[in-house]
């Protein structure tokens, strides 16, 4: 069994996991990270890079490097309710550099970490390494045990172990941690249609009588989220891919013909949505961050920049205790304390949305009027600012601490 030491591992090559250990690396701490699968490939993550996770760039001097990858700009968001289009978010008055949403391949923004990690001597990334379990001694976390190519057992041994494997982590259960519940009256239908010439490159979301469609521009192709009611897919499929096609036909702005495009059930990705998060993010020698320890809904598509704001609040406070190894429950909790907030208030704001717009329009057999709110952000525009504050920067903005900015390659 081959047995590695570090400062600190991390669980999870996804934009939590990466950018705590790319952060911790730069800081000077010696940091391993695993990730269970090969490569980072995998369609329908979360694609969305908010305003602020692109001034994280910027303060680490890597925004210039980081937008010559592939990427469209949004920097309004619409709606359109029944036959009415409105406009939900202006972002071009945020106070940071980049003043939109960037789409982008996660598999690009995450590869992109890995490599400007691997510029510190301290960063070590294992692909397909699964951690299977917490090692424990005497009631406190000591490492995981790990499972590598070819089936091999090992285990990394950690001053600290940051789990960061996503909604379905085994390593918060395995630690025993409480999860409460919230709900979430939906579920998502991830699937692609062609974007042709005559197109406009408007993401949107459209509201119809029982349909709720959005549709994100990504160059030559729609990446399309269906929202259907919680567990109604084996229902739907149930009914056969035409009845489907013709569905999303009547609910798109395009031509049923593009439909054909949908060739078949696996081209339909099925996202079942949850809200939920841990009562306590940690014990001794382990802490949750990102989804691991808050699972978000889709709505407003900030569940990649809470889970790289939380790095960066994990990196401020634990950089300096991991590198004198004298990380205490102290340190943890204050990760916790920084980050609750603003994840109690996005869920709580994402709660309202789902109960109030989302689950009436999948319920209502007529074509959905505006809400008060957008109403009145079309007669005075300057409300639309609100919504891309909260979307665009947060609920609590996380910079990078400057001794870790100032950190020497």
């Amino acid at each position: 069994m081959a047995t590695r030491e570090t400062r600190c591992c991390v669980v999870g090559g996804g934009p939590a996991g990466l950018m705590t250990g790319y952060l911790l690396a730069r800081a000077g701490v010696d940091v391993v990270v695993l990730e269970k699968h090969g490569d980072f490939l995998r369609d329908f993550r979360g694609d969305t890079v908010h305003p602020s996770t692109l001034d994280i760039m910027d303060q680490l001097g890597l925004i210039d490097r980081f937008l010559t990858l592939p990427h469209q700009k949004v920097a309004r968001l619409s709606a359109q309710f029944g036959d009415e289009r409105v406009r939900i978010a202006d972002f071009s008055h945020l106070p940071v550099r980049e003043k939109y949403i960037a789409l982008m391949p996660q598999w690009d923004f995450l590869n992109f970490l890995a490599e400007e990690g691997e510029r510190y001597p301290g960063f070590r990334l294992f692909m397909e390494t699964r951690a299977t379990g917490l090692v424990e001694e005497d009631g406190t976390v000591v490492g995981v045990r790990t499972q590598g190519p070819g089936e091999a057992e090992g285990e990394v041994r950690a001053d600290l172990v940051i789990g960061a494997d996503g909604r379905g982590s085994t390593l918060r259960d395995d630690a025993g941690l409480e999860t409460i519940d919230a709900g979430a009256p939906m579920d998502a239908l991830w699937f692609r249609l062609p974007h042709l010439p005559q197109d406009s490159e408007e993401t949107m979301g459209r509201f119809g009588a029982g349909t709720l469609l959005v549709l994100l521009y990504r160059g030559d192709y729609w990446q399309c989220a269906y929202v259907i009611p919680k567990g109604e897919f084996e229902s739907l499929k149930a009914g056969g891919l035409e009845a489907f096609r013709k569905t999303i036909a009547a609910a798109s702005p395009f031509e049923p013909a593009r439909m054909d495009s949908i060739r078949g059930w696996d081209d339909v990705n099925l996202l079942t949505v949850r809200v939920d998060r841990l009562k306590q993010w940690y014990r001794p020698g382990f802490l949750a961050i990102g989804d691991a320890a808050h699972a978000m809904s889709p709505i407003g598509g900030v569940g990649v920049n809470l889970a790289v704001q939380d790095a960066v609040a994990a990196a401020n406070r634990l950089a300096r205790p991991l590198d004198a190894r004298t990380v205490s429950l102290a340190d943890l909790s204050a990760v916790q304390r920084r980050r609750e907030f603003p994840t109690r208030v996005t869920q709580r704001l994402q709660l309202v949305m789902q109960n109030r717009i989302v689950a009436p329009t999948l319920r209502t057999r007529a074509a959905p009027k505006p809400p008060l709110p957008v109403r009145l952000m079309q007669r005075f525009p300057t409300l639309q600012r609100i919504p891309a504050r909260i979307l665009g920067l947060g609920v609590r903005r996380e910079r990078v601490a400057d001794y870790i900015v100032r950190a020497e390659r």
